[in-house]
């Protein structure tokens, strides 16, 4: 018999660490090979973690809501053949100085003041926010207090630690009250004491209202999109596209394009590609920002809002679109799209974006303001295809005709794109749209 260790796998080459959300087998459960043992999250996306063998659970190394980084071994997995590794190697024995550091933090834990941290309620705390709570002497009153953002609304180990580092820049920047005493006249002196700045006024919430805790994704959706603003500075510009081209192009081909490959071809693609080509045009709108240095990404990677069936979004990544035809962009549009309505996108897939593109024409909104996708500088919002009035313009004179539009809303970062890329760059995404080949081959 031998021994595997599962170990939790590399998840993107921003993604460091996840929390365990839930266990999926048991000690003593029988696995086979692909099948999901356990249940991660990051700040991206849920997902799963499948095991690579056969065999018989036999260990557990980590709880509920512990974080745990790459490459760490997450289970002991039994199987019948050489086909993992025995636990008892030299890798996954703990080095002296692990055990010395291990030893310094439980002594630290002892000898903290305050009682011993317990779970609260329906709060549950891991090993590891307990003894970082001991370390740096957290009551059980703070630790209660402090918002969590793990499943169920844990406190994980970065909401302790953000905590932590607030604490310790309020202790150093909160100005102490001062007492001014007029000496001459002590009968007449008075304390003038500086007014501590008032806590934000409690939301009033009434006996027929219904308090819903936000999800764990959408907290962290809220902290992204407040951070963007902050970070950015969002302007916007508006164009109107006439996609009676596009429109009857799709109409004509559709049918043939769903008996061949087996799926539907949507609008999406046909604006993906647009914005694609836009970008080889305007490689200054495919950068980031990283402090006072602007970053020139070398590939077009384009993000795709998705709208989830809990109403929450996510942006899976079209990796490389401009090397793709139309037909492999539509493939590429389904397949995420299916899976993250289904939250079977893995990490990688929704990381690495280098310009992202939202349609809020879906839910019938003609245009928005969509805030950017950090460090991006820019986020292109689809409105609804109408049919209007326009128009049109002919040797013979003008007339007025019926025809379908959409409104294009461009928004970028004005410290590095200025009013002229950011309207130039929109523009030409509606010049190729206009422009479509109504006899184009797909």
């Amino acid at each position: 018999m031998a021994k595997f260790e599962l170990k939790l796998p590399k998840m993107g080459e921003s993604v460091a660490e996840a929390t365990l959300t839930n266990w999926l087998k048991e000690v003593g459960d029988t696995i086979e090979a692909d099948e999901a043992v356990l249940e991660i999250a990051t700040d991206k996306v849920d997902s799963e973690v499948p095991s690579e063998v056969d065999g018989v659970l036999i260990e557990k190394l980590f709880n509920v809501d512990d974080v745990v980084q790459v490459g760490q071994t997450i289970a002991i997995i039994e199987t019948s053949g050489d086909n993992g590794t025995e636990k008892t190697t030299a890798e996954s024995v703990p080095s002296p100085e692990v055990v010395k550091e291990v030893e310094k933090q439980v002594e630290t834990a002892k000898e903290a003041t305050q009682a011993p941290i317990e779970n609260s309620g329906d709060r549950f705390y891991s090993p590891l926010v307990k003894n970082i709570a001991a370390t740096e002497n957290i009551s059980q009153a703070e630790l209660d207090g402090i918002s969590g953002t793990g499943k169920d609304g844990r406190v994980t180990k970065n909401d302790i630690l953000e905590y932590v580092e607030n604490r310790s820049s309020a202790k150093t920047t909160t100005p102490q009250p001062q007492t001014v005493v007029e000496a001459k006249n002590p009968e007449t002196a008075k304390a003038q004491t500086a007014d501590p700045a008032k806590p934000k006024a409690p939301v009033s919430v009434s006996g027929e209202d219904e308090i819903v805790e936000m999800t764990r994704m959408g907290k962290l959706i809220a902290h992204h999109m407040v951070e963007s603003t902050q970070t950015s500075a969002h302007v916007q510009s508006f164009v109107e596209c006439d996609v009676t081209n596009v429109w009857n192009w799709r109409n004509k081909v559709k049918n043939t394009f769903a008996k061949r490959e087996g799926e539907n071809l949507t609008f999406t693609p046909i604006f993906m590609e647009a914005v694609a080509k836009a970008l080889k045009d305007f490689p200054m709108m495919n950068i980031s920002v990283d402090g006072n240095n602007i970053i020139k990404r070398k590939n077009i990677n384009l993000g795709m809002a998705a709208a989830l069936p809990d109403g929450n979004l996510i942006v899976p990544v079209i990796k490389n679109a401009d090397r793709l035809n139309l037909v492999g962009m539509s493939k590429a549009v389904n397949d995420l799209a299916n899976r993250a309505r289904e939250n079977k996108l893995k990490p990688d897939e929704i990381q690495g974006g280098t310009y992202t593109v939202t349609n809020v024409g879906t839910f019938g909104s003609i245009m928005g303001t969509p805030i950017i996708n950090q460090p991006q500088v820019g986020i292109l919002a689809l409105g609804a295809i109408r049919k209007v009035p326009a128009v049109i313009e002919t040797p013979e004179g003008d007339f007025i005709g019926i025809r379908h539009k959409m409104f294009l809303s461009h928004s970028y970062d004005h410290r590095v794109v200025n009013g002229a890329l950011g309207g130039q760059f929109v523009k030409r995404v509606a010049d190729y749209l206009e422009a479509w080949d109504v006899n184009r081959e797909i």
